[in-house]
């Protein structure tokens, strides 16, 4: 194969490496496009992405691709190894980017040959030789301006060991992963912030709507149990009035902590703050008892904290006898409506849609809503009257 086509090869490569990069949603998606990309442009027969931990002093492997050996995962849940087993990690590092040079890939091959920094590496030679490679490649990926992780490829015992050119065009793969890693990450960030009350670190309501329409979804084709937990907090305004907003905000980030200790008491449940004093707690496939558990949780939690009145708690579950559920807006009715019950007999218990049924004043209330009742923009937004 002459140079020409040897580097139209290599710019392919590049072009569909950036494609299925520019495509991932996610880091995740980036890493497992980038392998499987990053190998096939390298003519490798397996590739690794692996992340720096640095606080472990660790290498984590986040997916294998290829050909894999006895005891690898494509996506491995614990495979990692300390940076002593690899010195040249610390060495390359530390030692020559640290000094003022660029990011640069080395080979390492079973006879010996390559150009680790600091020498050769005593455990990627054993490695290659235990799962039956010959040589690797290995590029250092560099985002933000730090060491992030490593990009491997390899090739097995008797085909073409790597040399000086695959190292850089594995340098030029390394730099694009880099690039598709920190878009993904951005985006990640992003949709966090997108769905993510900046207070308290809760979900906020578009979070809510989410995940309410998605679980419905659910509740109409399979019948699973779908449970919200509305509540008030109390005493909120007179906090601020006399000790100031920032005791107030602290009230607002206590109470959000204990909310999310007692949603996960629900596992796969969502906690949120809807606005002002309003919090959630969306449970999806969690039995109404286990709910209603959750919930007095949360009114004994936050009769105990330093300032407030407690809490005013409000459940409704499909799972009770509330009439069908055809919307996350009747469910929020329900759910409001056992609050309004709660507030207006200062319960120190959750009041539950649908237990004083045949004709159970929440559902009535949730049905009929008083006259003259005006929704707060917030509330109508989110909690329309239709059923």
């Amino acid at each position: 194969m002459g140079d020409g086509t040897a580097a139209d090869v290599r710019l392919r490569a590049v072009v569909e490496l950036a494609q299925a990069l520019a495509t991932a949603q996610t880091p995740r998606g980036a890493v497992r496009a980038g392998a499987r990309r990053a190998r096939l442009a390298m003519g490798g027969s397996f590739a690794a992405i692996s992340a720096w931990e640095r606080e472990a002093g660790r290498l984590r492997v986040l997916v294998n691709d290829g050909v894999l050996a006895p005891g690898e995962e494509p996506e491995p849940a614990d495979e990692s190894y300390s940076v002593h087993d690899f010195p040249e990690i610390a060495e390359f590092l530390h030692g020559a980017w640290a000094a003022g040079g660029e990011p640069h890939a080395w080979v390492e091959a079973v006879d010996g040959t390559g150009s680790p920094p600091g020498g050769d590496s005593w455990g990627r030679t054993a490695a290659l030789r235990r799962r039956g490679r010959g040589s690797c490649v290995v590029a250092p990926i560099v985002v933000h301006g730090r060491a992030w992780g490593e990009l491997y490829v390899a090739r097995q015992v008797g085909e073409a060991a790597f040399g000086r050119d695959d190292a850089d065009f594995a340098s030029v793969l390394a730099a694009l992963l880099a690039a598709g890693i920190a878009q993904t990450e951005r985006l990640a960030e992003v949709k966090r912030l997108a769905f993510t009350d900046p207070l308290t670190g809760l979900g906020n309501r578009r979070a809510v709507d989410v995940r309410l329409e998605h679980a419905l979804e659910r509740h109409r084709a399979e019948g699973v149990v779908v449970s919200l937990v509305v509540c008030d907090l109390n005493g909120l305004k007179r906090v601020n009035d006399l000790l100031g907003h920032a005791v107030g905000d602290r009230l607002l980030e206590r109470f959000g902590s204990l909310l999310s200790l007692c949603s996960a008491m629900l596992p796969g449940s969502l906690a949120a703050r809807l606005g002002g004093d309003e919090f959630c707690i969306v449970a999806v496939g969690q039995d109404v008892a286990e709910v209603e558990r959750a919930a007095d949780e949360v009114c004994r939690r936050a009769a105990e904290l330093e300032v407030g009145e407690g809490v005013a708690v409000g459940v409704a579950s499909t799972g009770d006898a509330i009439g069908p559920v055809r919307s996350a807006r009747r469910l929020f009715r329900l759910a409001d409506a056992a609050q309004y019950r709660a507030k207006a007999l200062r319960a120190r218990h959750p009041v539950v849609a649908g237990r004083e049924a045949p004709d159970d004043p929440v559902v009535r209330l949730a049905d009929s809503p008083p006259a003259g009742e005006t929704p707060t923009p917030e509330r109508r937004s989110l909690r329309g009257r239709q059923p």
